[in-house]
């Protein structure tokens, strides 16, 4: 029988980053708070069977075998707290908490009530970490040290429709918190803990963070440098990554988020689509394309869903995530003592 889940939040991330994959993964999705009447009109339109809720205390009266948080990162912990008293698994939309001490306390509110807990750090099933994942193990570019990672994007004029762009970072808006997660969460995936060398953090436009830069160096020799902009002008590549035998060069992101803005899914857990992106290997004048994986962000919801059964460990851990906003708080100290 399918796990039923719930999903609180049907904005850009619940209709379009989490429904789709919950559906593909088998998941039997029953309920879903919004109290935006458009968000309304589009759950039953993708939902007709789904019971639609004004308020995450509302829904969670369901017998449910999963919620996902997927509401503005201001009601992260609010709402985890209360799915965490009604005893259900929670998967909570990135960033779990919006500083180190949020995070903290709502992970520790979950093992103090024994309460699976996990956060959707999604880009670790994208096709540049899926393959990256398989050259560090098959030591093709040999001894690793130093990695590009990039969220850029051009974007010169603010908009203020959805509250990312709209709100200060104290309630949760600006990059920081939106795309510096998945960069640190696959660099620390790929070559575990590190701490914070330097960092900025600007507003360009006047408004939420909209250009951040953190370098990371990890325990294991690797200097990670992480970009997230909304006013890069001349985009760098998704990722380059530097080697003794030569570099990985990606240049763009795999399609799985056009696809699913575009109303597919991976049917079955596994897209019919190809979702790769072109990855090439570079040794001086010599360019090699390589095969690169598919990615699957599907693969995370498989994860968690054989986690509630088996009473496994989720597919992304506490300490991760835990670790994402130390260094991320971290990043606003040495900034604020520039």
């Amino acid at each position: 029988m399918a796990l039923k889940v719930g999903i609180s939040g049907y904005g850009l991330s619940g209709r379009y980053f989490h429904a789709p994959l919950l559906r593909g993964a088998g998941f039997n999705v029953s309920a879903i708070v919004t109290s935006n009447t458009e968000r309304t009109h589009y759950a039953h339109q993708d939902f007709p069977n789904a019971k639609i809720f004004s308020s995450i205390e509302a829904m969670l009266s369901e017998e449910l075998d999963l919620v996902v948080i997927a509401s503005a990162n201001s009601a992260h912990v609010e709402q985890g707290i209360e799915v965490i008293k009604a005893g259900i698994p929670v998967v909570v939309d990135k960033p779990m908490g919006r500083n180190y001490t949020e995070t903290k306390n709502l992970i520790e509110f979950a093992n103090t009530r024994g309460v699976p807990i996990t956060t959707y750090f999604n880009r670790r099933w994208d096709s540049d970490a899926l393959t990256i994942a398989r050259l560090i193990k098959e030591e093709t570019l040999g001894d690793l040290f130093r990695l590009d990672s990039r969220f850029e994007r051009f974007r010169p004029v603010m908009t203020t429709a959805g509250w990312r762009d709209s709100v200060n970072p104290d309630a949760g808006g600006g990059l920081l918190l939106d795309l510096q997660p998945h960069l640190i969460s696959t660099a620390i995936g790929w070559f575990g803990a590190g701490t914070v060398k330097s960092a900025t953090i600007k507003s360009i436009r006047g408004g939420v963070v909209d250009d951040c830069v953190l370098h990371i160096a990890h325990d294991n020799g690797v200097d990670s440098f992480l970009s997230a902009s909304a006013i890069a002008g001349a985009p760098g590549p998704r990722i380059r990554l530097l080697g003794s035998k030569g570099a990985l060069v990606i240049n763009e992101l795999d399609p799985q988020e056009a696809l699913l803005r575009a109303g597919k899914f991976p049917e079955g857990g596994s897209w019919q689509e190809d979702t790769s992106s072109r990855a090439f290997i570079h040794t001086g004048n010599q360019v090699e394309e390589i095969v690169s994986e598919q990615g699957n962000y599907a693969s995370f919801y498989t994860a968690v869903g054989v986690a509630i059964r088996e009473n496994s460990r989720m597919p992304v851990s506490t300490t991760d995530a835990l670790h994402v906003a130390q260094l991320i708080d971290d990043a606003r100290t040495l900034c604020a003592d520039a």
